[in-house]
Protein backbone atom coordinates (compact mmCIF):
# COMPACT_ATOMS: atom_id res chain seq x y z
CA UNK A 1 0.00 0.00 0.00
CA UNK A 2 1.18 3.35 -0.89
CA UNK A 3 -0.01 6.71 0.83
CA UNK A 4 0.32 10.05 -1.45
CA UNK A 5 -0.12 13.30 0.71
CA UNK A 6 -1.17 16.14 -1.23
CA UNK A 7 -0.06 19.54 0.36
CA UNK A 8 -2.63 22.42 -1.04
CA UNK A 9 -6.05 22.02 -2.12
CA UNK A 10 -6.18 24.48 -5.08
CA UNK A 11 -6.77 23.88 -9.01
CA UNK A 12 -2.94 21.66 -8.76
CA UNK A 13 -3.49 19.77 -5.37
CA UNK A 14 -7.06 19.62 -6.00
CA UNK A 15 -6.74 17.97 -9.31
CA UNK A 16 -3.77 15.56 -8.97
CA UNK A 17 -6.17 14.15 -5.85
CA UNK A 18 -9.04 13.51 -8.03
CA UNK A 19 -7.13 11.90 -10.52
CA UNK A 20 -5.10 9.41 -8.10
CA UNK A 21 -8.37 9.08 -6.39
CA UNK A 22 -10.28 7.54 -9.48
CA UNK A 23 -7.32 5.89 -11.20
CA UNK A 24 -5.87 3.89 -7.73
CA UNK A 25 -7.10 1.12 -5.82
CA UNK A 26 -8.81 1.76 -2.39
CA UNK A 27 -5.39 0.06 -0.77
CA UNK A 28 -3.72 3.25 -1.75
CA UNK A 29 -4.23 5.74 0.52
CA UNK A 30 -4.65 9.96 -0.90
CA UNK A 31 -4.20 12.58 1.82
CA UNK A 32 -4.85 16.48 1.25
CA UNK A 33 -3.76 18.75 3.77
CA UNK A 34 -4.84 22.79 3.15
CA UNK A 35 -5.64 25.21 5.63
CA UNK A 36 -8.97 26.26 3.15
CA UNK A 37 -12.32 24.57 3.96
CA UNK A 38 -13.51 25.34 0.75
CA UNK A 39 -12.59 24.84 -3.08
CA UNK A 40 -12.58 27.99 -4.83
CA UNK A 41 -12.64 28.65 -8.43
CA UNK A 42 -10.16 31.32 -8.74
CA UNK A 43 -10.75 32.61 -12.26
CA UNK A 44 -14.11 33.87 -11.46
CA UNK A 45 -13.26 35.57 -8.56
CA UNK A 46 -13.06 38.89 -10.71
CA UNK A 47 -16.92 38.50 -11.24
CA UNK A 48 -17.50 38.02 -7.23
CA UNK A 49 -15.22 41.32 -7.46
CA UNK A 50 -17.57 43.12 -9.87
CA UNK A 51 -20.93 41.93 -7.40
CA UNK A 52 -22.30 39.47 -10.65
CA UNK A 53 -21.48 36.24 -8.97
CA UNK A 54 -21.85 35.40 -5.18
CA UNK A 55 -19.13 33.61 -3.72
CA UNK A 56 -20.86 30.74 -3.28
CA UNK A 57 -21.58 30.16 -6.67
CA UNK A 58 -17.59 29.68 -7.21
CA UNK A 59 -16.59 27.63 -3.41
CA UNK A 60 -17.66 24.68 -2.21
CA UNK A 61 -16.50 22.79 1.10
CA UNK A 62 -13.78 20.28 0.80
CA UNK A 63 -14.41 17.97 3.45
CA UNK A 64 -17.95 16.44 2.28
CA UNK A 65 -16.92 15.72 -0.66
CA UNK A 66 -13.63 13.83 -0.03
CA UNK A 67 -14.83 12.37 2.41
CA UNK A 68 -17.50 10.81 -0.43
CA UNK A 69 -14.81 10.49 -2.85
CA UNK A 70 -12.38 8.09 -0.31
CA UNK A 71 -9.95 10.97 0.01
CA UNK A 72 -8.16 11.86 3.20
CA UNK A 73 -8.23 16.03 4.58
CA UNK A 74 -6.68 17.48 7.38
CA UNK A 75 -7.42 21.63 7.38
CA UNK A 76 -4.02 21.87 8.49
CA UNK A 77 -0.59 23.78 7.06
CA UNK A 78 2.27 22.58 6.38
CA UNK A 79 5.34 23.81 8.47
CA UNK A 80 8.72 22.04 7.20
CA UNK A 81 9.24 19.03 5.22
CA UNK A 82 11.39 15.43 6.29
CA UNK A 83 12.41 13.39 3.40
CA UNK A 84 14.24 11.31 5.49
CA UNK A 85 12.19 10.80 8.55
CA UNK A 86 14.26 11.45 11.83
CA UNK A 87 15.26 9.69 15.02
CA UNK A 88 12.41 8.72 15.92
CA UNK A 89 10.30 8.51 12.63
CA UNK A 90 11.95 6.16 9.69
CA UNK A 91 9.13 7.03 7.00
CA UNK A 92 9.88 10.73 4.98
CA UNK A 93 7.43 13.16 6.90
CA UNK A 94 5.72 17.14 6.70
CA UNK A 95 4.83 17.84 10.06
CA UNK A 96 1.69 20.24 9.76
CA UNK A 97 0.09 22.56 12.36
CA UNK A 98 -4.28 21.76 12.80
CA UNK A 99 -5.90 25.54 11.81
CA UNK A 100 -9.15 24.52 13.09
CA UNK A 101 -11.28 22.42 14.84
CA UNK A 102 -10.82 20.69 17.92
CA UNK A 103 -6.90 20.28 17.10
CA UNK A 104 -6.10 23.45 16.15
CA UNK A 105 -2.63 24.77 17.06
CA UNK A 106 -1.60 21.27 17.45
CA UNK A 107 0.93 19.64 15.05
CA UNK A 108 1.78 16.35 14.00
CA UNK A 109 3.61 14.46 11.72
CA UNK A 110 2.22 13.17 8.54
CA UNK A 111 4.49 10.13 6.77
CA UNK A 112 3.99 9.87 3.12
CA UNK A 113 5.33 7.23 0.08
CA UNK A 114 4.91 9.97 -2.38
CA UNK A 115 4.45 13.94 -1.79
CA UNK A 116 3.01 16.42 -3.97
CA UNK A 117 3.38 20.31 -2.68
CA UNK A 118 0.63 21.69 -4.62
CA UNK A 119 1.02 24.66 -1.81
CA UNK A 120 1.14 27.29 -4.76
CA UNK A 121 2.06 31.26 -3.90
CA UNK A 122 2.02 33.24 -0.95
CA UNK A 123 0.64 36.42 -1.37
CA UNK A 124 3.04 38.50 0.14
CA UNK A 125 1.33 41.91 0.22
CA UNK A 126 3.91 42.60 2.86
CA UNK A 127 6.73 42.84 0.05
CA UNK A 128 4.88 46.52 -0.91
CA UNK A 129 4.48 49.04 2.00
CA UNK A 130 0.83 49.49 2.51
CA UNK A 131 -0.61 47.14 0.45
CA UNK A 132 -2.68 45.24 2.95
CA UNK A 133 -6.14 44.55 1.28
CA UNK A 134 -9.17 46.69 2.37
CA UNK A 135 -6.58 49.26 3.82
CA UNK A 136 -5.96 52.56 2.23
CA UNK A 137 -8.43 52.47 -0.31
CA UNK A 138 -6.61 49.30 -1.62
CA UNK A 139 -8.05 46.19 -2.53
CA UNK A 140 -7.68 42.70 -4.00
CA UNK A 141 -9.65 39.99 -6.14
CA UNK A 142 -7.10 37.10 -5.22
CA UNK A 143 -9.51 35.21 -2.82
CA UNK A 144 -12.90 35.08 -2.75
CA UNK A 145 -13.42 37.09 0.70
CA UNK A 146 -11.12 39.92 -0.97
CA UNK A 147 -12.90 40.19 -4.06
CA UNK A 148 -16.08 40.06 -1.71
CA UNK A 149 -14.59 43.44 -0.13
CA UNK A 150 -13.62 45.01 -3.03
CA UNK A 151 -16.96 44.65 -4.55
CA UNK A 152 -18.29 46.24 -1.49
CA UNK A 153 -15.93 48.87 -1.43
CA UNK A 154 -16.22 49.69 -5.38
CA UNK A 155 -20.20 49.83 -5.12
CA UNK A 156 -19.79 52.61 -2.20
CA UNK A 157 -17.90 54.16 -4.73
CA UNK A 158 -20.19 53.88 -7.70
CA UNK A 159 -23.49 55.45 -5.26
CA UNK A 160 -21.54 58.21 -4.45
CA UNK A 161 -20.33 58.63 -8.49
CA UNK A 162 -24.21 58.90 -8.79
CA UNK A 163 -24.48 61.66 -6.25
CA UNK A 164 -21.82 63.46 -8.46
CA UNK A 165 -18.51 62.72 -7.27
CA UNK A 166 -15.76 62.32 -9.89
CA UNK A 167 -13.54 59.28 -9.09
CA UNK A 168 -10.42 57.78 -10.23
CA UNK A 169 -9.60 53.83 -10.37
CA UNK A 170 -6.07 52.62 -10.18
CA UNK A 171 -5.77 49.10 -11.26
CA UNK A 172 -2.66 46.76 -12.03
CA UNK A 173 0.23 44.99 -10.22
CA UNK A 174 1.72 46.33 -7.21
CA UNK A 175 4.90 45.41 -6.85
CA UNK A 176 8.13 45.76 -9.59
CA UNK A 177 7.61 41.97 -9.76
CA UNK A 178 4.29 40.87 -9.62
CA UNK A 179 2.85 38.07 -11.90
CA UNK A 180 -1.13 37.27 -12.96
CA UNK A 181 -1.79 40.74 -14.89
CA UNK A 182 -3.89 38.84 -16.30
CA UNK A 183 -6.26 38.78 -13.45
CA UNK A 184 -5.80 42.51 -13.17
CA UNK A 185 -6.68 42.72 -16.92
CA UNK A 186 -9.73 41.05 -16.63
CA UNK A 187 -11.22 42.87 -13.63
CA UNK A 188 -10.16 46.52 -15.11
CA UNK A 189 -12.29 46.07 -18.37
CA UNK A 190 -15.41 44.02 -16.02
CA UNK A 191 -14.69 47.39 -13.81
CA UNK A 192 -15.05 49.94 -16.77
CA UNK A 193 -18.35 48.28 -18.30
CA UNK A 194 -19.62 47.96 -15.06
CA UNK A 195 -19.64 51.43 -14.55
CA UNK A 196 -21.26 52.16 -17.86
CA UNK A 197 -24.34 49.91 -16.90
CA UNK A 198 -24.48 52.27 -13.70
CA UNK A 199 -24.13 54.90 -16.12
CA UNK A 200 -21.70 56.66 -14.46
CA UNK A 201 -18.92 56.44 -16.58
CA UNK A 202 -18.48 59.51 -17.16
CA UNK A 203 -17.18 60.50 -13.95
CA UNK A 204 -14.73 58.16 -13.37
CA UNK A 205 -10.82 58.69 -14.76
CA UNK A 206 -9.52 54.51 -15.53
CA UNK A 207 -5.75 53.98 -15.21
CA UNK A 208 -3.87 51.07 -15.30
CA UNK A 209 -0.09 50.27 -13.64
CA UNK A 210 2.17 47.74 -14.63
CA UNK A 211 5.31 46.19 -14.29
CA UNK A 212 5.42 45.25 -17.60
CA UNK A 213 7.41 46.72 -20.28
CA UNK A 214 5.03 47.10 -22.62
CA UNK A 215 1.08 46.10 -22.86
CA UNK A 216 0.08 42.68 -23.11
CA UNK A 217 3.42 41.37 -21.86
CA UNK A 218 1.58 39.51 -19.06
CA UNK A 219 4.79 37.65 -17.92
CA UNK A 220 5.32 35.80 -21.00
CA UNK A 221 7.32 38.59 -23.64
CA UNK A 222 4.09 39.65 -25.12
CA UNK A 223 2.59 37.47 -28.15
CA UNK A 224 2.35 37.45 -32.06
CA UNK A 225 -0.91 36.41 -32.59
CA UNK A 226 -3.45 35.82 -35.29
CA UNK A 227 -6.69 38.10 -34.79
CA UNK A 228 -9.14 37.48 -37.47
CA UNK A 229 -7.39 37.85 -40.77
CA UNK A 230 -4.73 40.34 -39.63
CA UNK A 231 -1.45 39.46 -37.59
CA UNK A 232 -0.58 41.74 -34.84
CA UNK A 233 1.41 41.94 -31.63
CA UNK A 234 -0.30 41.22 -28.17
CA UNK A 235 0.42 44.94 -27.29
CA UNK A 236 -1.21 46.23 -29.98
CA UNK A 237 -4.35 44.80 -29.42
CA UNK A 238 -4.45 45.28 -25.14
CA UNK A 239 -3.94 49.38 -26.71
CA UNK A 240 -6.68 49.13 -28.92
CA UNK A 241 -9.08 47.56 -25.74
CA UNK A 242 -8.20 50.14 -23.56
CA UNK A 243 -8.15 52.94 -25.54
CA UNK A 244 -11.53 51.86 -27.06
CA UNK A 245 -12.97 52.09 -22.99
CA UNK A 246 -10.76 55.20 -22.93
CA UNK A 247 -8.57 53.22 -19.81
CA UNK A 248 -5.02 55.02 -19.55
CA UNK A 249 -2.29 53.11 -18.81
CA UNK A 250 1.46 53.48 -16.76
CA UNK A 251 4.05 50.80 -17.45
CA UNK A 252 7.10 49.76 -16.63
CA UNK A 253 6.13 50.74 -12.93
CA UNK A 254 7.21 49.14 -9.84
CA UNK A 255 4.63 50.29 -7.20
CA UNK A 256 6.57 50.41 -3.64
CA UNK A 257 4.57 52.22 -1.32
CA UNK A 258 0.68 52.78 -0.79
CA UNK A 259 -0.71 55.14 1.41
CA UNK A 260 -4.35 56.37 1.81
CA UNK A 261 -5.50 57.03 -2.01
CA UNK A 262 -1.70 57.23 -3.06
CA UNK A 263 0.50 54.51 -4.82
CA UNK A 264 4.15 55.47 -5.19
CA UNK A 265 6.05 53.50 -7.65
CA UNK A 266 9.21 53.67 -10.32
CA UNK A 267 9.58 54.22 -13.48
CA UNK A 268 12.20 52.19 -15.96
CA UNK A 269 13.32 55.57 -16.47
CA UNK A 270 14.54 55.61 -13.05
CA UNK A 271 11.62 58.46 -12.20
CA UNK A 272 10.05 58.17 -9.05
CA UNK A 273 6.55 59.28 -9.52
CA UNK A 274 2.73 59.04 -7.11
CA UNK A 275 -0.58 57.94 -8.25
CA UNK A 276 -3.83 59.18 -6.83
CA UNK A 277 -7.09 57.17 -6.81
CA UNK A 278 -10.32 56.55 -4.61
CA UNK A 279 -10.30 53.12 -5.38
CA UNK A 280 -7.29 50.46 -6.00
CA UNK A 281 -7.29 47.11 -6.63
CA UNK A 282 -3.54 45.49 -7.01
CA UNK A 283 -2.23 42.36 -7.22
CA UNK A 284 0.84 41.61 -4.97
CA UNK A 285 3.91 39.98 -5.53
CA UNK A 286 4.17 35.97 -4.97
CA UNK A 287 6.97 34.43 -3.01
CA UNK A 288 7.60 31.09 -1.35
CA UNK A 289 5.90 30.39 1.63
CA UNK A 290 9.30 30.20 3.70
CA UNK A 291 9.43 26.45 4.37
CA UNK A 292 12.35 24.69 5.98
CA UNK A 293 13.71 21.13 5.49
CA UNK A 294 15.97 18.44 7.89
CA UNK A 295 17.53 15.49 7.04
CA UNK A 296 16.90 12.26 9.78
CA UNK A 297 19.96 14.23 11.88
CA UNK A 298 17.88 17.28 12.22
CA UNK A 299 20.25 19.25 9.94
CA UNK A 300 18.81 22.13 7.58
CA UNK A 301 18.19 20.63 3.73
CA UNK A 302 15.99 23.61 2.92
CA UNK A 303 18.57 24.19 0.08
CA UNK A 304 18.07 20.86 -1.54
CA UNK A 305 14.07 21.47 -1.88
CA UNK A 306 13.58 24.76 -2.09
CA UNK A 307 14.99 28.16 -4.43
CA UNK A 308 12.15 30.54 -2.56
CA UNK A 309 9.47 27.78 -4.59
CA UNK A 310 10.43 24.19 -4.94
CA UNK A 311 13.32 22.78 -6.78
CA UNK A 312 12.44 20.37 -9.88
CA UNK A 313 14.37 19.00 -12.40
CA UNK A 314 14.59 22.41 -14.32
CA UNK A 315 18.38 23.60 -15.16
CA UNK A 316 18.72 26.41 -12.78
CA UNK A 317 22.63 27.18 -13.89
CA UNK A 318 23.06 30.88 -13.29
CA UNK A 319 23.00 32.64 -16.98
CA UNK A 320 22.00 35.71 -18.71
CA UNK A 321 18.66 36.29 -20.33
CA UNK A 322 20.35 35.87 -23.73
CA UNK A 323 21.87 32.26 -22.71
CA UNK A 324 18.49 30.65 -21.53
CA UNK A 325 17.32 27.65 -23.66
CA UNK A 326 13.33 26.69 -23.38
CA UNK A 327 14.97 23.57 -22.42
CA UNK A 328 15.55 25.16 -18.83
CA UNK A 329 11.84 24.41 -18.08
CA UNK A 330 11.09 21.35 -16.42
CA UNK A 331 8.75 18.11 -17.63
CA UNK A 332 8.03 15.92 -14.82
CA UNK A 333 8.27 18.64 -11.56
CA UNK A 334 9.93 16.15 -9.67
CA UNK A 335 12.64 17.15 -6.92
CA UNK A 336 16.25 15.95 -8.19
CA UNK A 337 17.37 15.22 -4.62
CA UNK A 338 14.10 13.14 -3.30
CA UNK A 339 12.07 11.31 -6.62
CA UNK A 340 9.37 10.70 -4.26
CA UNK A 341 8.70 14.80 -4.11
CA UNK A 342 6.95 16.71 -6.64
CA UNK A 343 5.95 20.09 -6.96
CA UNK A 344 3.35 21.53 -10.16
CA UNK A 345 1.84 24.18 -10.51
CA UNK A 346 2.71 27.65 -9.47
CA UNK A 347 4.64 25.67 -6.32
CA UNK A 348 7.68 24.72 -8.60
CA UNK A 349 10.63 27.45 -8.82
CA UNK A 350 10.93 28.73 -12.18
CA UNK A 351 14.69 28.25 -14.04
CA UNK A 352 14.60 31.96 -15.60
CA UNK A 353 11.96 34.57 -16.22
CA UNK A 354 10.05 34.62 -19.31
CA UNK A 355 10.06 38.43 -20.03
CA UNK A 356 12.98 39.86 -20.72
CA UNK A 357 14.63 40.93 -17.16
CA UNK A 358 14.62 45.00 -16.72
CA UNK A 359 16.11 46.83 -14.15
CA UNK A 360 15.42 50.44 -13.71
CA UNK A 361 18.25 53.33 -13.91
CA UNK A 362 18.05 53.00 -10.02
CA UNK A 363 19.32 49.25 -10.29
CA UNK A 364 15.67 48.22 -9.21
CA UNK A 365 14.42 45.04 -10.93
CA UNK A 366 11.01 46.08 -12.49
CA UNK A 367 10.06 43.02 -14.71
CA UNK A 368 6.79 40.68 -14.42
CA UNK A 369 7.47 37.13 -12.97
CA UNK A 370 6.39 34.15 -15.02
CA UNK A 371 3.29 33.29 -14.51
CA UNK A 372 2.03 29.59 -14.07
CA UNK A 373 -1.02 29.42 -13.38
CA UNK A 374 -4.79 28.50 -14.37
CA UNK A 375 -4.08 25.45 -17.26
CA UNK A 376 -0.77 24.66 -16.82
CA UNK A 377 -1.07 23.94 -12.93
CA UNK A 378 -3.77 21.13 -14.00
CA UNK A 379 -2.09 20.08 -16.78
CA UNK A 380 1.18 19.82 -14.80
CA UNK A 381 -1.24 18.54 -12.14
CA UNK A 382 -2.51 15.07 -13.61
CA UNK A 383 1.14 14.76 -15.33
CA UNK A 384 2.29 14.39 -11.68
CA UNK A 385 -0.82 11.96 -11.07
CA UNK A 386 0.06 9.61 -14.00
CA UNK A 387 3.84 9.51 -12.82
CA UNK A 388 3.00 9.04 -9.14
CA UNK A 389 0.78 6.09 -10.46
CA UNK A 390 3.01 4.51 -12.53
CA UNK A 391 5.58 4.15 -9.80
CA UNK A 392 2.86 2.17 -7.47
CA UNK A 393 2.78 0.18 -10.47
CA UNK A 394 5.94 -0.91 -11.17
CA UNK A 395 7.45 1.29 -13.77
CA UNK A 396 10.68 3.09 -13.31
CA UNK A 397 10.81 5.72 -15.97
CA UNK A 398 8.33 8.71 -15.94
CA UNK A 399 6.77 8.66 -18.85
CA UNK A 400 4.39 11.45 -18.51
CA UNK A 401 6.27 14.90 -19.39
CA UNK A 402 5.00 18.83 -20.47
CA UNK A 403 7.26 21.26 -20.28
CA UNK A 404 5.89 24.91 -20.61
CA UNK A 405 8.08 25.24 -23.68
CA UNK A 406 6.23 22.47 -25.38
CA UNK A 407 2.65 23.08 -23.94
CA UNK A 408 -0.22 25.17 -25.14
CA UNK A 409 -2.33 27.41 -23.49
CA UNK A 410 -6.02 28.81 -23.54
CA UNK A 411 -6.89 31.83 -21.65
CA UNK A 412 -10.46 33.28 -21.41
CA UNK A 413 -9.98 36.63 -20.28
CA UNK A 414 -13.17 38.25 -19.20
CA UNK A 415 -13.87 42.12 -20.71
CA UNK A 416 -17.68 42.31 -19.22
CA UNK A 417 -20.39 40.35 -18.03
CA UNK A 418 -24.12 39.50 -19.72
CA UNK A 419 -25.62 37.01 -21.67
CA UNK A 420 -26.17 39.78 -24.04
CA UNK A 421 -23.45 42.85 -23.64
CA UNK A 422 -20.76 41.10 -22.27
CA UNK A 423 -17.47 40.59 -23.78
CA UNK A 424 -14.70 37.76 -23.73
CA UNK A 425 -11.50 37.57 -25.39
CA UNK A 426 -10.14 34.66 -25.75
CA UNK A 427 -6.17 34.35 -25.86
CA UNK A 428 -4.81 30.84 -27.14
CA UNK A 429 -0.59 30.22 -26.93
CA UNK A 430 1.48 27.66 -27.91
CA UNK A 431 4.22 27.46 -26.34
CA UNK A 432 3.46 29.14 -23.15
CA UNK A 433 7.33 29.81 -23.11
CA UNK A 434 8.38 30.95 -26.30
CA UNK A 435 11.09 28.50 -28.66
CA UNK A 436 12.78 31.18 -30.31
CA UNK A 437 14.84 28.34 -32.44
CA UNK A 438 11.85 26.95 -33.77
CA UNK A 439 9.86 29.58 -34.46
CA UNK A 440 11.97 32.60 -34.90
CA UNK A 441 10.35 34.62 -36.91
CA UNK A 442 6.99 34.37 -34.61
CA UNK A 443 8.55 35.30 -31.58
CA UNK A 444 8.97 32.29 -30.14
CA UNK A 445 5.43 30.83 -30.88
CA UNK A 446 3.15 28.95 -33.44
CA UNK A 447 1.26 31.20 -35.33
CA UNK A 448 -1.55 28.25 -36.08
CA UNK A 449 -1.75 27.96 -32.72
CA UNK A 450 -1.52 31.73 -31.33
CA UNK A 451 -4.67 33.67 -31.52
CA UNK A 452 -6.95 36.16 -30.16
CA UNK A 453 -10.65 36.70 -30.43
CA UNK A 454 -12.88 39.51 -29.08
CA UNK A 455 -16.50 39.53 -28.60
CA UNK A 456 -19.81 37.76 -26.84
CA UNK A 457 -18.99 34.67 -27.63
CA UNK A 458 -15.77 34.73 -25.60
CA UNK A 459 -18.34 35.91 -22.89
CA UNK A 460 -20.60 32.63 -23.20
CA UNK A 461 -17.49 30.76 -23.28
CA UNK A 462 -16.03 31.85 -19.95
CA UNK A 463 -19.18 31.50 -18.37
CA UNK A 464 -19.58 28.20 -20.02
CA UNK A 465 -15.95 27.00 -18.56
CA UNK A 466 -16.99 28.09 -15.17
CA UNK A 467 -19.60 25.88 -15.14
CA UNK A 468 -17.38 23.18 -16.39
CA UNK A 469 -14.88 23.52 -14.08
CA UNK A 470 -17.25 23.69 -10.71
CA UNK A 471 -18.75 20.45 -12.33
CA UNK A 472 -15.33 18.96 -12.63
CA UNK A 473 -14.06 20.17 -9.30
CA UNK A 474 -16.95 18.34 -8.11
CA UNK A 475 -16.08 14.90 -9.37
CA UNK A 476 -19.43 14.93 -10.74
CA UNK A 477 -20.13 11.83 -13.55
CA UNK A 478 -17.31 11.52 -15.92
CA UNK A 479 -15.90 15.10 -14.94
CA UNK A 480 -12.69 13.42 -15.99
CA UNK A 481 -14.20 14.02 -19.86
CA UNK A 482 -13.32 17.58 -19.61
CA UNK A 483 -9.83 18.06 -19.94
CA UNK A 484 -7.28 20.59 -17.61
Amino acid sequence: MSKIVILGAGISGHVAAAHLRRKLSKQHEVLVVSPNSNYQWIPSNIWVGIGRMKSEEILFPLQPLYKKKGIGYKQAKVSTFHPEGDSETEKPFVRVEYVAGEKKGQTEKVTYDYLINATGPKLAFDMTEGLNPGTNKAYSVCTYTHAEHAWDALNDLIQQMKQGKKAKILIGTGHAKSTCQGAAFEYILNVEQELRRHNVRDKAEIVWIANEPQLGDFGMDGMLLSYGNNIMKSSEMVEMVFEDRGIKWIIGAGVNKIEDGVAHYETLDGEYNSETYDFAMLIPAFSGHGFKAFDKNNQDITEKLFKGFMIVDADYTPKSYEEWSVQDWPETYQNPSYKNIFAPGIAFAPPHAISKPRVSKNGTSISPSPPRTGMPSGITAKLVADNIIDAINGKNNLQHKGSMGNMGAACIASAGYGMTKGSGISITTFPIVPDYNKYPDTQGRKLSKTFGEIGLAGHWLKLALHYAFIYKAKMRPFWWLIPE
